[in-house]
């Protein structure tokens, strides 16, 4: 996993984008919105090349993963990339063959695709964590599947 401390570009203009329309008043045009873009600081910040993927079948999605005090998924994988951007506490991630993690709120990390992602949990027993996960996958693809091998159906994201 490469650790990153924001979205990268893809992902800050749509955020910029939302927040700028979110903020306009009643009856404010397109125009407003693009002042307010423009006005915004926008850089870099978390960057990572992509496997080759045929975008004649792709779809972003961008899911919201919220955990209890001490939460966590079960192993899973997901077929495609995933950057994961921690909203709200600590999260602790490891995918097989890599050492174990811990992402605070306003970091990001990369899974490469189809990487079994052996741990996704809550790092605090007390309070609550939140992260929103960013797949670019083919449009018919799940989310997440279980580990190569385990023979058992899935397609929740965690």
């Amino acid at each position: 996993m490469k650790r990153g401390n924001r979205w990268g570009w893809p992902a800050s203009i749509v955020v910029g984008m939302a927040v700028a329309t979110c903020n306009r008043a009643p009856g404010q045009g397109a125009s407003a919105a693009s002042q307010e873009t423009t006005a915004a600081r926008v850089h870099p910040a978390f960057s990572h090349e992509l496997p080759r993927l045929n975008g004649e079948h792709l779809s972003a999605k961008l899911v919201e993963v919220s955990y209890g005090p001490g939460g966590s998924s079960p192993p899973h994988s997901h077929p495609c990339p995933v950057i994961g951007y921690v909203l709200d506490g600590a999260i602790r991630s490891q995918v097989r063959g890599q050492p174990e993690s811990t992402y605070r709120a306003g970091e990001s990390f990369y899974e490469a695709p189809k990487g079994v992602h052996q741990v996704s949990a809550n790092a605090s027993r007390t309070a609550p964590a939140r992260l929103l996960a960013y797949f670019v996958c083919d449009r018919d693809a799940p989310l997440t599947t279980p580990p190569a091998g385990t023979g058992a159906e899935g397609s929740s994201p965690p």
